[in-house]
């Protein structure tokens, strides 16, 4: 699992940072604490996603350390280390073309212009890998886009950045629980 941003406290409450938001929000739940991949410019953190029991799935949570166009070597170098297929995989980003508030989950595609995923697309030569995406509309008038994504949600809508974290983290969970086709009919809006 791995969710898009930019580190450091500079960018943290950026609208291009809520992937790293999920898979924090998702470390916090399974108790896990992020340190650094050896030899790879990411940080994991291991957490365990279903029931109590043995049918719990191992989730590998990761943030990139690099900026989020230079994201691909790190996710390049994470799927090699755990030995994972990219089909394995599971991404979080921000998404222009859905209204905030708003969540979908897929399995490929293209990248519609976001930066982190072309890098990861070159890096690893394929966009077959699950994706969630959480909405945070288009910018107003005639804003740049890349300045709307680097600039804090507005103070009015923590709260519902809040629910939409929390509702994007259970979406990871019920997608690794219960397969695309579930987890799109109960959370795509």
């Amino acid at each position: 699992m791995v969710g898009l941003g930019n580190p450091g406290p500079t960018y943290a409450g950026h609208r291009h940072n809520v992937g790293f938001m999920v898979v924090d929000e998702l470390a916090r739940r399974g108790g896990a604490r992020f340190a650094a991949a050896k030899g790879i410019r990411a940080e994991t953190a291991d957490v365990r996603v279903g029931p109590p029991g043995a049918d719990q799935q191992r989730l590998v949570l990761a943030k990139s350390r690099t900026y989020m166009n230079e994201t691909g070597g790190p996710v390049s170098g994470l799927l090699s280390y755990y030995k994972i297929e990219p089909s394995a995989m599971i991404v979080i980003h921000d998404e222009l073309d859905i209204d905030p508030t708003q969540l979908r989950v897929k399995l490929g595609g293209g990248d519609n212009g976001h930066n982190g995923l072309k890098s990861i697309r070159r890096s690893i030569g394929t966009g077959d890998f699950y994706r969630v995406r959480i909405g945070v509309g288009r910018p107003p008038g005639r804003q740049d886009p890349a300045d709307f994504l680097l600039s804090n949600f507005a103070s009015s809508a923590r709260t519902d950045v809040e629910i939409e974290v929390q509702r994007a983290a259970d979406a990871v969970e019920h997608l690794v629980e219960q397969g695309l086709e579930r987890t799109q009919s109960t959370f795509n809006s």
